[in-house]
């Protein structure tokens, strides 16, 4: 059987002071001399120690046979293993391989298990690995880069030959026999080892004696190679064992003295507890007894201070004074629970103070609710300073002290029964001067302001704007005072948790300090005047409360800065606190949205029969600069802008908008509809307000007085130096773009709806001049024959000059919008290419009937004398009417611009009729009577006026021809 396998660890060289010394890689650089001074590092000794050499230095220094000869150590006595396994006292000495290597009782003797030692796994080893993983690494690189001394080579280089010479003798053995898994039980092991050649045969012949002794001293001798390593590390750890059992007896030897050393102490700490201790005991216990009766007579005291709490809280009521009762009986009850505590007498005192604290409760918010009913309910033409601050103050503390938050609930509700009162208040004292409304007969409000004038109900309305003003100074102001006393409660809280955490010293000693505290206690209980503040000076009189160099002149500020910190458990805290704040300014923004709704309610039981639809563009400006100003007054005073007023006003600015458009819209349709488009002479003021415009007044003048006027009116409307001729209907209707920019400029805010409300407009008399004149509607509508060109040249020149009038509207409308609205100005844009547009079409009208009459004249025309032909006259007789007709209506240049349209579209009929004739340029008769009627045509035109460079060109035609 082989034996398990051990590890061997290479020995090291000793050094002269017995340290182990870090091995270096001969590779590696010198030390330096700073390194070569240091102490060398201690390493651990190793579980066994190493077998010591030949040399002289041992690797570790122990006991040695030379050093020391004349004591026996272990290392005296060198067995070889397998010597004192082979017994010769043996008589017989089998030759059987078990029995001969480990006696005679191996076969027979089973080896029980111990059951001190467990069974050892790779886990319990895996906890140092990890810790020593680094260690080895540095180890290892260390070696990497430091030498090894010249002095260690020779025991290295020993060492070194020790273990290849063992590890040689090693490898003669089978590896079978150094695997772990190694069993003899298993038969493919067991006929490895032990073929059963050796043993199977019938009979025992020489040769298989000799291979069963070849077979058994070969095992021994692999066994002798496997005892000899062992031997030599076992050797080579002996030296690790004796040091631990050094150290065993001096640690035993050390607790021994420590056992002795222990027993003295106590002896002598007996000893002064007996002499030293008990007396000075005595006098404390002494000490602590008078301090206890102390305490006590203090307690009865503090009983006979609390047995009058309810008496003084009765006082205290009957002065309402409510924060102090309420002081009291939080103090009171503080008492009760920590210093009173289980004091049978006063077992319901707890429950009758909180039935009373409650009653209190209640007692506040009635007289809260009565102060601001009275506050909100009183004159607002009286002063408009707040009445009783001091009892606001008081009652708001307390409602803060007992988390009453919704306070500000109750304020609200009379605030909105106030603004209520306010309507009613204002109509009936505007009905007094007003002898027309019955009052019996019409009972309602609402019907009452239906029935007054406007100018009656626009001072109406300013009242009431007036009072809402009034009323909401009276609010702020007493909002401002429970904010004030709000925020001085949150600054005192802040003020003592900063103290608290800047000064916990200060926060201890004054706890530590019992005995002034119960005084204190004691003289605020006590007190038998009807103000606690009395009790408190006189404790800071006395020195019970008052810090050592504190000014008199604190004290005036020490009762209300007493009353928070007493309270400071029971105050609100801070979150809400600023919740409240929130709500005393959202109050105050519900006051403001509230006064504008009232008067929406005003504004609209007026516009409920269209009153306000009816008024004047002044008076609704008027209208609408009180309620902006209104609305401005409101959210300088209440820091909110309130929309439902100005929504309100918007809506009614919608419908005003829409009747005032749907009146001139009607208005321009009857113009329309009853326009003959014949010239209109124009008015002297038409001319004024067309030069005020010029001059960029985009206004309606003044009417001056009815009388006769002098000034003629003109043929021709004067722009700029342009003569328009124009029908009666653009004249008005220059007007009322006039009346709309006078309404944009009164009432900004409905600018784009006025806007959208013009471009409707101007479409409209866009779409309907073009049905009347060039659709042919004024023949039905009218009456008229016919359209004529004249007809059809004045529509042209009065859309011109609504196109030319149309960028001065758009500029005072830009002015006018707010940035984000500009886009609307596009529609400007679409209006004017719809009227250009339109123009074309009328121009392409006009050149259309003279192409007619040319096709109509031309298709008679023939090519014959006499020369000019009628033909050609009739032709000249019809560019003469066209002539008279449109030259004194369009300028000079429009009339060349038509009239080289038509001479194109002649040039196109005369082409096409040669063409039919098969007249051609050849310098014939034909075509030299051509040229006659050509000629007489361009001299005929080119004496009409403006048409001196007209001009068939005859060569053009030819060209053309061929």
């Amino acid at each position: 059987m082989a034996a398990r396998p051990v590890s061997s660890p290479v020995p090291r060289p000793a050094v002269p002071d017995g340290l182990y010394r870090k091995e270096r890689d001969p590779s590696s650089p010198c030390p330096s001399p700073s390194s070569s001074r240091r102490r060398p590092v201690r390493s651990l000794p190793d579980v066994c120690p190493k077998e010591p050499t030949g040399d002289g230095r041992g690797l570790r220094e122990g006991p040695s046979v030379v050093s020391e000869h004349d004591r026996w150590t272990v290392y005296s006595s060198k067995v070889n293993l397998p010597a004192a396994l082979n017994d010769p006292r043996l008589a017989k000495r089998e030759s059987d391989f078990f029995t001969k290597t480990w006696g005679l009782d191996f076969a027979e003797t089973e080896v029980m298990p111990s059951f001190c030692l467990g069974n050892i796994t790779q886990e319990h080893f895996r906890a140092y690995l990890q810790e020593s993983a680094q260690r080895e690494r540095i180890h290892e690189r260390c070696k990497t880069l430091c030498p090894v001394k010249d002095d260690f080579a020779d025991a290295i280089y020993s060492v070194n030959s020790n273990q290849e010479k063992s590890r040689a003798e090693l490898d003669q053995v089978p590896k079978i026999f150094l695997k772990p898994d190694f069993a003899l039980e298993e038969p493919v092991t067991f006929n490895a080892v032990l073929p059963w050649s050796h043993f199977n045969g019938g009979g025992r012949s020489n040769r298989d004696v000799a291979s069963s002794k070849l077979l058994q001293e070969k095992l021994s001798h692999y066994l002798d190679v496997v005892e000899v390593s062992i031997a030599r590390q076992i050797s080579l750890r002996s030296e690790a064992f004796f040091h631990a059992m050094s150290s065993q007896h001096e640690l035993r030897d050390r607790l021994k003295e420590t056992q002795e050393a222990v027993a003295v102490l106590r002896r002598r700490t007996a000893a002064i507890d007996r002499i030293m201790c008990q007396g000075p005991l005595a006098a404390l216990r002494a000490a602590l007894a008078r301090n206890n009766c102390v305490k006590l007579h203090g307690k009865l005291k503090l009983m006979a201070a609390v047995h009058q709490t309810q008496p003084t809280v009765q006082l205290l009521l009957s002065t309402s004074e409510f924060v102090g009762a309420l002081e009291l009986i939080a103090t009171t009850k503080e008492v009760l629970q920590q210093e009173l505590q289980g004091i049978h007498s006063f077992r319901h005192l707890g429950s009758q103070l909180c039935e009373l604290e409650k009653l209190i409760d209640k007692m506040m918010v009635e007289d809260f609710s009565m102060y601001a009913r009275s506050e909100l309910n009183r004159s607002l033409r009286d002063d408009t300073q707040l009445l009783e601050k001091e009892r606001l103050q008081s009652l708001v503390f307390g409602l803060l002290r007992q988390r009453k938050l919704d306070f500000l609930d109750i304020y609200g509700d009379e605030m909105i029964a106030a603004a209520k009162a306010i309507v009613s208040q204002c109509v009936a004292e505007r009905l007094l001067s007003i002898d027309d409304i019955d009052t019996e007969v019409v009972t309602k409000l609402a019907e009452q302001m239906r029935l007054m004038t406007f100018p009656q109900w626009f001072e109406f309305l300013k009242d009431v704007f007036d009072c809402f003003l009034l009323f909401l100074h009276r609010m702020k102001a007493t909002l401002g005072v429970i904010r004030s006393v709000v925020l001085e409660v949150l600054e005192s809280a802040r003020k003592n948790s900063s103290a608290a955490k800047s000064h916990p010293e200060q926060l201890r000693s004054h706890e530590a300090a019992g005995t002034c505290g119960d005084v204190a206690e004691l003289a605020y209980l006590t007190h038998d005047g009807p103000f606690i503040s009395d009790a408190l000076h006189g404790a800071q009189r006395a020195g019970t409360t008052t810090p050592p160099g504190t000014p008199d002149a604190d004290s005036a500020s020490g009762d209300q800065n007493f009353m928070y910190n007493s309270a400071g458990d029971t105050m609100p805290s801070d979150l809400e606190l600023n919740r409240v704040l929130n709500n005393i300014q959202e109050l105050l923004h519900a006051a403001s949205d509230i006064s504008h709704d009232r008067c929406v309610k005003i504004l609209t039981a007026r516009a409920k029969d269209g009153s306000l639809e009816r008024i004047s563009s002044g008076e609704f400006v008027d209208l609408s600069v009180a309620v902006e100003s209104f609305a401005k007054d409101t959210e300088e005073l209440c820091g909110r802008r309130s929309v439902s007023l100005r929504g309100a006003l918007q809506s009614q600015a919608d419908r005003f908008v829409h009747r005032f458009h749907e009146e001139r819209k009607t208005k321009l349709s009857l113009l329309l509809d009853n326009e003959r488009w014949k010239q209109a002479e124009v008015p002297a003021e038409f001319q004024e307000l067309v030069d005020s415009m010029a001059d960029g007044t985009i206004a309606l003048a003044v009417r001056k007085a009815a009388g006769p006027d002098e000034r003629k009116p003109g043929d021709f409307l004067l722009v700029k130096g342009n003569k328009y001729a124009v029908v009666g209907t653009v004249l008005l209707l220059i007007r009322i773009f006039l009346e709309y920019c006078q309404c944009v400029n009164d009432i900004p805010a409905i600018a784009t709806d006025m806007l959208m409300r013009l471009a409707d407009l101007l479409k409209h008399f866009n779409s309907r001049s073009c049905q009347l004149v060039l659709g042919a509607g004024a023949l039905q509508v009218v009456g008229l024959k016919t359209i004529t060109t004249k007809n059809l040249a004045l529509a042209s020149r009065c859309l011109q000059l609504v196109v030319f009038y149309i960028p001065v509207i758009r500029q005072h409308f830009e002015s006018k919008l707010q940035p984000k609205h500009l886009s609307v100005l596009r529609h400007f844009d679409h209006i004017i290419k719809d009227y250009n547009d339109h123009v074309s079409e009328i121009w392409a009208k006009l050149v259309a009937i003279m192409d007619s009459v040319f096709e109509k004249v031309l298709t008679k025309y023939e090519v014959k004398a006499p020369m000019p032909s009628a033909c050609f006259r009739n032709v000249c007789k019809q560019m003469v009417k066209m002539h008279e007709a449109i030259n004194d209506l369009l300028p000079a240049e429009q009339t060349q611009m038509l009239f080289v349209r038509i001479n194109s579209s002649l040039k196109m009929n005369l082409k096409r009729q040669l063409t039919r004739l098969g007249v051609v340029n050849d310098g014939g008769p034909q075509h030299g009577l051509v040229v006659v009627d050509v000629a007489f045509y361009t001299e005929n035109v080119q004496a009409l006026k403006n048409l001196e460079t007209l001009d068939l060109n005859m060569a053009e035609i030819w060209e053309q021809k061929r």
